[in-house]
């Protein structure tokens, strides 16, 4: 696979974390550079750590994983996304959302079950690791700031809308990952 392929690679696979921290960033009104570098880091630290471990472990566990992928990624996003829409209709709208590290965790491992699959395929196509694994962690660092801030500018949309929204986005990736 060549240098270019692994940056389309790279794109490809931050798209999740990207739409993800828009979301967020949609409802986020409070410690926003904090938030935005917290999901920046998580995701793009699990996207860099997922194809290593798929990369090193493709003769080993891609037959425990590889069937219920899909299955855990949509549990993770689903549950989140309910959470943003229940969160939306609670009586006190002066709440304000902070991102746990509980939810950065299972963030990072939903953006990046796709990840572990990429460094499956480098390894059959007989590239090293390093280099594309650092790559994919950048790519996705700078695009999951970008989604984050993007998701800031919108705001003049009423919270409720905007929390809505961000759980449909969340279930929608959910479900997405089950085809």
């Amino acid at each position: 696979m060549s240098y270019l392929e692994i940056v389309f690679l790279a794109f490809a696979l931050s798209v999740d974390a990207c739409v993800v921290s828009f979301s967020y960033g949609l409802v986020i009104n409070h410690e926003r550079l904090k938030s935005a570098l917290m999901l920046a880091v998580f995701t793009g630290v699990f996207q860099g750590v997922m194809p290593c471990l798929g990369y090193f472990s493709t003769n080993f566990i891609r037959p425990y994983i590889s069937s219920h992928a899909q299955l855990i990624v949509f549990i993770i996003f689903t549950a989140l996304g309910l959470k943003f829409i229940l969160e939306s209709f609670a009586e006190n709208k002066e709440k304000t959302i902070d991102i746990k590290l509980l939810s950065l965790f299972l963030i990072g491992v939903a953006t990046s079950v796709d990840a572990f699959s990429a460094g499956i395929s480098l390894s059959l196509y007989g590239n090293r690791i390093f280099k594309p694994a650092l790559l994919i962690t950048a790519i996705t660092f700078i695009n999951s700031i970008l989604g984050f801030n993007f998701g800031g500018k919108i705001k003049n949309i009423p919270t409720q809308w905007l929390e809505i929204f961000a759980g449909l986005v969340l279930i929608f990736l959910g479900v997405k990952s089950l085809f």
